[in-house]
């Protein structure tokens, strides 16, 4: 505000204190825009009535001269009234109806509206002031007293004073008419000028808060995705309460490094971490190529389901997919490879429970028998080895090549079938 000031008009530097301290704090931006208009607009006037009092002083008009000077006190009374008590709704109405009624008094005070030299259309900055400070609907009446005061000097125009019974040559008196049109225009359009300046920069400021605000949301978006399956965070933005949902058929999976902890004891902390990150990250990037969820990671474990969405078809072939290129990952990574980075994998199909859980660093977790038989798959596949339970190598069907199956002993489950998956045909 106050570097529009200084640009503006001259004796800038007190305008611009002043509209400075007319602000508070906890003003918003559309306070804080029509404060700083009106104390610009006090400015204005203030600073044209210094001119029309040097003006009449100077040809000797003594009661015109004291209308001028009454305005400034005025105006230097209800500023002082405002700084003291902040009451912004007061300073605005008194104000500006001393923008409405000043330039009045000094037409009477020296005559007719020719006389004057239209002295009375500096009134007119009441009304703009009004549409500016309160808004278009709240102009109204000012405009209309505007319109009421210009008809009633009109009507008394002839019996008011002559511009002779002053001395003031009608020369002189055109000479004043180009100097009060080109003030008040200027004052207009430098009002308008201003406003339109604060406007943009507000509409600036609040653009880039926009921005900041969408990329802030896109930001917890996008953590909101690494955390929870698509679908479900789309939920929880639009849902309270707790989310819980039952499926009738999913395929779950399980990937487990073999021999971790010995692999851990050989490598430092920083180490594990990164090699942690580094193969998680690339399984990462195979669970969204086949448009696969991933649950959970525990510590080396890493947990992927299929079939989740509604539109996702054909979830157990892409899960064995997925399956299939891990186990070809480890074969294939020089890194790994040197590391002698083995998993074992276990997939099942069945029912699941899945929901979110916890307040603050809440998880989407599933449950049921189809992911606690995954888990012990997992544990049960030896060194490179997927195992698949019945369900799984059914729905796999003869697009996938799997050993002849096996009874094992289930914990919780007992004597099971399981195949191990060998390839895709």
């Amino acid at each position: 505000m106050a570097e529009t000031l200084q640009r503006a008009i001259p004796g800038r530097g007190l305008i611009a204190r002043l509209g400075a301290a007319a602000i508070d704090a906890s003003d918003s931006e559309e306070l804080r825009l029509r404060k700083t208009l009106l104390m610009f607009a006090s400015g204005l006037m203030n600073m044209a009535a210094i001119l029309w009092l040097l003006i009449y002083w100077w040809m000797g008009l003594k009661l015109p001269t004291s209308v001028p000077l009454g305005f400034q006190v005025v105006s230097a009374v209800i500023l002082g009234i405002y700084l003291r008590t902040r009451n912004f709704d007061f300073f605005r109405v008194a104000q500006l109806a001393l923008f409405l009624f000043f330039p009045f008094v000094i037409q009477w005070s020296i005559g007719s509206f020719v006389s004057s030299s239209g002295v009375a259309l500096l009134a007119l900055l009441a009304p703009v002031g009004a549409m500016i400070c309160y808004g278009p609907r709240q102009s109204i009446p000012w405009f209309i007293a505007y319109v009421v005061l210009t008809v009633l000097s009109g009507v008394f125009d002839f019996f008011l004073a002559r511009g002779e019974d002053y001395g003031i040559p009608m020369k002189t008196v055109a000479v004043f008419f180009v100097m009060n049109f080109t003030i008040i225009s200027t004052m207009v359009y430098l009002l308008l000028r201003h406003f339109v300046l604060e406007r943009d920069g507000f509409e600036r400021r609040l653009a880039e808060q926009h921005a900041l605000l969408r990329a802030e949301r896109e930001k917890s978006e996008k953590l909101l995705l690494n955390i929870l399956p698509a679908h479900v965070a789309e939920r929880l933005k639009h849902q309270q309460g707790a989310i819980a949902d039952g499926f009738a058929d999913v395929s779950v999976m399980f990937a487990d490094v073999v021999n971790f902890t010995r692999l851990a004891e050989e490598l430092t902390p920083n180490q594990v971490v990164s090699f942690l990150d580094e193969v998680f990250t690339r399984f990462d990037q195979l669970t969204e190529q086949h448009g696969l969820d991933k649950i959970k990671t525990i510590g080396d474990a890493y947990m992927v389901v299929g079939g989740l969405a509604e539109s996702q078809l054909n979830y157990a072939d892409h899960v064995a997919d997925m399956a299939l290129e891990m186990i070809e990952l480890t074969r294939s990574d020089p890194q790994m490879r040197r590391l002698g980075v083995q998993l074992h994998i276990g997939i099942a199909t069945g029912p699941a429970m899945a929901g979110v859980i916890g307040a603050t660093r809440f998880v989407y977790d599933l449950w049921g028998d189809t992911v606690n038989l995954a888990s012990r798959l997992t544990s049960e596949a030896e060194a490179g080895a997927i195992l698949v339970d019945k369900t799984t190598f059914r729905r796999l069907g003869q697009r996938y090549a799997c050993e002849a199956p096996q009874d094992i002993e289930i914990k919780g489950k007992g004597i099971t079938t399981t195949y191990r998956l060998s390839g895709k045909l």
